[in-house]
């Protein structure tokens, strides 16, 4: 841990950690480090979960964002999910979960249908996420508890930008859901997460075509 933090230390930006306080993305202490050098900085490390969950318990935002590049994910499952639920305290660890984790367990299907059920906006966009960039995420069925999450989070930006990813790559990549998915956005009730999926994905459905 020392290690990682003199490496973040290194790289500090303090413009940028006042920026992201003043966006509501307050870690507690924060270097302003970017994204592309944490995933650097973490990606030199091995695996190692133990250390991962140390570190992700941290109220460093370096440290807990790298520790989702240290993770195992064979090591993650619906059992465990308590201690990563909880960390994810804003929309910044919601993405890296899914980029870095998540997308990459076995058990995501699992912890879709658990996440993207949820209650918490967080949550479920962290599973939206990472069922966007997974072959799994196109199924008829993950489409079905996509569409439910933007119903549930009517007035939700992040969960309408997370569902048109979803829908746009099961329309494009599998014929067989192509239906399901016009059928879904059609049945949505009319919101403003609801109206922002509709006016994405009527141009996205037009390209495939």
């Amino acid at each position: 841990m020392i290690s990682l933090l003199g490496a973040m230390r290194k790289q500090m930006n303090g413009a940028v950690a006042n920026t992201m306080r003043y966006y509501g993305a307050d870690y507690g202490l924060n270097y302003g480090v970017s994204l592309p050098t944490i995933r650097s900085i973490a990606q030199a490390e091995e695996r190692n979960h133990q250390l991962a969950l140390y570190l992700y318990k941290q109220q460093v935002r370096e440290l807990r964002l790298a520790a989702l590049h240290i993770a195992d994910p064979t090591l993650l499952t619906p059992d465990s999910l308590d201690v990563w639920a909880e960390g994810i305290i804003n929309s910044e660890v919601a993405e890296e979960m899914a980029f870095a984790l998540l997308r990459y367990a076995d058990s995501l299907p699992k912890i879709f249908a658990e996440w993207a059920s949820s209650d918490n906006e967080l949550l479920a966009y962290a599973a939206l996420r990472s069922a966007a960039a997974t072959a799994f995420g196109r199924e008829v069925e993950v489409v079905a508890q996509t569409i439910e999450a933007v119903d549930r989070f009517h007035s939700s930006r992040i969960i309408a930008q997370a569902a048109v990813a979803v829908l746009a790559a099961a329309y494009e990549h599998n014929p067989e859901a192509r239906h399901a998915v016009e059928q879904a956005i059609s049945g949505l009730n009319d919101s403003l997460s609801a109206s922002y999926v509709k006016e994405e994905m009527a141009w996205r459905m037009e390209l495939v075509q």
